[in-house]
């Protein structure tokens, strides 16, 4: 095997990509583009304890949260999903979903949560 075959297809792979490497132009005065500033909610992290209150703030009739477990809905979801269980129930048996409001979390469906 001689050189000219090992250096062809280095010479092909070159002119397919359309620009030798003496030929390419890298513009490094170019600023990279701005960054939008992230929104950050002042809004408690939505544990049992939160949970809790905007249940019982929103049922008042329904028995108290025993036990709670909140979780965002995906990466960079507003809304929080929570399994709860009621009075002296330890089993999380029901769901709900908290959205967050201008200065509190609200039940997503009070209604049918309330029911439950």
């Amino acid at each position: 095997m001689n050189k000219f075959t090992l250096i062809l297809p280095a010479i092909a792979l070159l002119t397919a990509c359309g620009e030798t490497g003496e030929d390419a132009e890298i513009d490094i005065d170019t600023a990279p583009a701005a960054v939008a500033p992230v929104e950050t909610s002042s809004l408690p992290a939505p544990d049992q304890d939160v949970f809790s209150k905007v249940f019982a703030e929103t049922c008042p009739d329904a028995e108290a949260v025993n036990t709670a477990v909140c979780k965002r809905a995906g990466l960079g979801s507003e809304d929080v999903l929570c399994e709860y269980g009621l009075g002296d129930d330890e089993y999380l048996r029901h769901d709900a979903t908290l959205n967050a409001g201008e200065d509190a979390w609200m039940l997503a469906d009070p209604e049918t949560v309330c029911a439950q």
